[in-house]
């Protein structure tokens, strides 16, 4: 067996952070994940960067922000000559393996994704938009010859079954990184409905809303029961992962990475379900079990998106590249002061199609802008905006009170203008002009 440790990731797709029960939820739609980051190290505050399906998983696998690597919305391929995870862990004489959906080639459609795209990823199984070619209880995905593959049983279990045969045939002398990418808890885009396994949505109809959903209605009455099936199924097959990892005798010897690339706020703050800078869109639930991660407690810490390339990479002890635009988190929980001391005190979102905005987001406050002028489907920035909203999340933590544009908290904006502004210089964007609401 190697001794450089394995490396998973489990992705899922538009999962709020309080369907975790670590969060709050009462519904116990996740003691897997629960029991996962309370025995490794629990990212309490975990953001995406960008709020989009193919936008966030650019970040992902680059560790660049979206408008660095081009990528600022879905249907822009990630550019030719990209150094991805899979092409960083393939250097470093891993295995590696894809599986699932990707969504960073939707200019070869919906389904193969050709060698040349694949960024260093080996085994593959997967397709572009995998909620175009498949349903819940027919899977579909193509292979490395792109010929298509159709999997037994719903979806998630699908998916699950093929990580768990690709580890089983590759576990060895040699260390492996799987990527394994769910299209769960994301809604089925052609019937507009969050569909469960069988017997799953008549379980959650009717129980706990989260306070935001309560209060703004949206579709929340008709889609949250379907979407907790779907969270309690992911939960399950991390588990069926897990029981799989410990029988093939390396469970110590893995990283495992669980996160999302955004939320849903079901829409109730604007027509769809997840592009907004609220924190129904852009928290998530984030955890790492493995070596180097296990006891780790609960992070305090604002971490971003960006952040877990550098932290994956670190942990399996390869270079972080320099271009990276994020930080491992593993000095913060071997206690370093320097870390500790220079850790960013706010995270930074980008956001686009439904708008060009930008947030920054400390322990307390939110601050948005907007760029009324601009398209979010064509510009990826502007160098003019004006302020959207301000929440005070001590007072509001769902986020129901804009107190944009009041006196009495004008000074709380203005420092964090500055805080955005300078966030937007360091990710690699011009300073804006921001105009007072």
């Amino acid at each position: 067996m190697s001794e450089r440790p394995n490396v998973i990731v489990f992705f899922t797709d538009q999962q709020r952070w309080d369907t975790s029960g670590l969060h709050g939820n009462p519904l116990d739609l996740t003691p897997n994940f629960d029991r996962m980051a309370t025995r490794g190290t629990h990212v309490a505050r975990s953001f995406t960067c960008q709020p989009v399906c193919g936008p966030a998983r650019s970040c992902l696998q680059t560790g660049l922000y979206a408008t660095t690597t081009g990528c600022f919305r879905n249907g822009i391929p990630l550019p030719d000559g990209s150094v991805t995870l899979g092409t960083l862990f393939k250097d470093a004489g891993y295995n590696t393996g894809y599986i699932g959906k990707w969504h960073l080639n939707d200019r070869g459609g919906a389904g193969p994704v050709p060698a040349s795209k694949r960024f260093g990823y080996d085994y593959w199984l997967a397709s572009n938009v995998l909620e175009f070619t498949s349903w819940p209880y027919e899977t579909v995905m193509y292979d490395n010859d792109d010929q298509p593959v159709r999997l037994p049983g719903y979806r998630v279990d699908a998916q699950t079954d093929a990580a768990i045969r690709y580890i089983d045939a590759v576990q060895g002398d040699r260390p492996f990184f799987l990527f394994t990418s769910y299209l769960e808890p994301h809604h089925q885009n052609q019937v507009d409905d969050y569909p469960p396994p069988d017997g799953y949505r008549e379980r959650y109809a009717g129980r706990w809303t989260p306070p935001d959903l309560a209060a703004l209605g949206g579709s929340t009455h008709q889609h949250l029961a379907g979407y907790y099936g779907m969270v309690k199924r992911l939960d399950e097959a991390l588990g069926r992962l897990l029981d799989a990892l410990k029988s093939l005798g390396i469970l110590d010897n893995t990283i495992l990475l669980f996160t999302s690339d955004h939320g849903c706020h079901f829409k109730t703050r604007n027509g769809e379900y997840k592009r907004s800078c609220h924190e129904s869109s852009i928290r998530v639930p984030t955890a790492f079990h493995g070596p180097g991660f296990q006891g780790g407690g609960r992070l305090p810490q604002l971490v971003s998106l960006i952040d877990l390339p550098p932290t994956l990479l670190d942990g399996a002890g390869i270079p972080v590249p320099d271009a990276m635009q994020g930080r491992s988190i593993l000095p913060l929980l071997r206690g370093e002061a320097e870390a500790v001391d220079s850790w960013h005190e706010e995270m930074f979102v980008q956001i686009s199609e439904a708008q060009v905005g930008r947030a920054v987001r400390t322990h307390r406050w939110k601050y948005g802008v907007d760029a009324p002028d601009k398209s979010g489907g064509r510009d990826s920035g502007s160098d003019r905006y004006v302020e959207q909203y301000l929440y005070d999340l001590d007072a509001d933590p769902y986020e129901l009170t804009n107190l944009i544009g009041r006196p009495a908290w004008r000074s709380a904006a203005e420092e964090m203008r500055e805080r955005l502004i300078r966030r937007m210089v360091e990710a690699g964007e011009a300073a804006p002009v921001i105009k007072a609401a």
